[in-house]
């Protein structure tokens, strides 16, 4: 008979990341899952994990650092994880949650094993940022017994940052998407955040050379940048903000073409969602994006400065359905998210069985 885990997620819970893992996490038999989020928690929370297993710090950190707020939290943090008696502590986004789970368990003597997940800007630009960053990233793999990436690139930059035992998959589908209705062909389709980091404006600029009254660009999300882009965006493109996942998945199923042009990223969740809805991705040349797109075979890899013209979309059309189902094929084979999650306690069954 399989033991019971005490099993601490440490994260944000107002991102629908985190509440992915939770839901998949709690529908595992042998978890008994509790969540300390450093800011609130997102309503889905509430069906999944009791309030009496949760903790809300409050805070609002910033993934460019200087997160003194979320810091001065260590020791609340603390005591609620010596309440709960973990068997596993399970930190999301190493640089800050990773940071708070090891100075706990350092400084306060929290008790459980250490495990961490990786999600993108916190290897991959982070400990760029200073020795201070790297020597701290460094640390936190050092202290985990097992961390997951999505991405074999990534996976290769925490191993030389000092990780030692890595699970590489993808942050995937939670479940596959009908098949999509008929695709309208002359409509792209952009949801990354408006931030620098995603480089919205290369994506108004990718499609701005593209000529054709006919062509559409809706883009979805917000951020700092809204007011700039739409000023930038030809009278083709109309942004619609912030949108909810039926609305997301209907620009997704109606959408031939999906843009994403980050200058760094790993696995994106996104890219897997519009391939999954059988959109043809444009992405940027980052080695993450070559792990999903091959280049003129299911998809398009924009290089740096390179213009997206007619000529490179024009094959990709003309056997666009084929594109899209072998596109839905690969997700539903490699990219759904609970099996993962499956494998991944089992892994950490093993590890603690030693």
């Amino acid at each position: 008979m399989t033991s019971v885990l005490r099993y601490a997620l440490i994260g944000d819970g107002e991102s629908p990341h985190l509440l992915k893992w939770a839901r998949a996490l709690a529908a595992l038999p042998e978890i008994e899952l509790w969540v300390a989020s450093s800011r609130g928690f997102l309503p889905g929370f509430d069906a999944i994990v009791p309030a009496d297993r949760r903790l809300a710090l409050g805070t609002r950190p910033d993934a460019a650092g200087g997160n003194l707020a979320l810091l001065k939290q260590l020791p609340r943090l603390a005591g609620w994880l010596h309440r709960v008696h973990p068997d596993w502590l399970h930190a999301h986004y190493l640089t800050s949650h990773g940071t708070l789970a090891w100075l706990a368990q350092r400084l306060y003597g929290v008790r459980g094993r250490l495990v961490g997940s990786a999600w993108g800007s916190d290897i991959l630009v982070t400990p760029q940022r200073s020795t201070a960053l790297r020597a701290l990233t460094r640390r936190v793999l050092r202290a985990c017994v097992l961390t997951t990436s999505d991405s074999q690139v990534m996976a290769e930059k925490m191993r030389a940052l000092g990780a030692f035992d890595i699970m590489v998959f993808p942050f995937g589908l939670e479940a596959m998407p009908p098949l999509p209705p008929a695709k309208d062909d002359s409509l792209f389709f952009a949801n990354r955040g408006l931030e620098p980091v995603y480089a919205p404006e290369r994506v108004l600029q990718a499609f701005a050379a593209l000529p054709g009254e006919g062509l559409r660009l809706v883009v979805a999300n917000d951020g700092s940048l809204r007011a700039e882009l739409q000023k930038m965006a030809d009278a083709r493109t109309r942004f619609v903000g912030r949108l909810d996942a039926d609305t997301q998945a209907g620009w997704y199923a109606r959408a031939r073409w999906y843009l994403s042009l980050p200058t760094s990223d790993s696995v994106s969740v996104s890219v897997l969602e519009a391939m999954a809805h059988g959109c043809i991705p444009i992405v940027s040349d980052l080695p993450a994006n070559r792990e999903l797109v091959r280049d003129g075979d299911n998809g398009i890899v924009l290089g740096a400065g390179e213009r997206l013209t007619p000529e490179r979309l024009a094959p990709l059309a003309a056997r666009a359905d084929a594109v899209a189902a072998t596109n839905r094929a690969w997700v539903e084979r490699e990219a759904l998210f609970a099996p993962r999650v499956r494998a991944f306690v089992d892994r950490l069954q093993e590890i603690g069985s030693r």
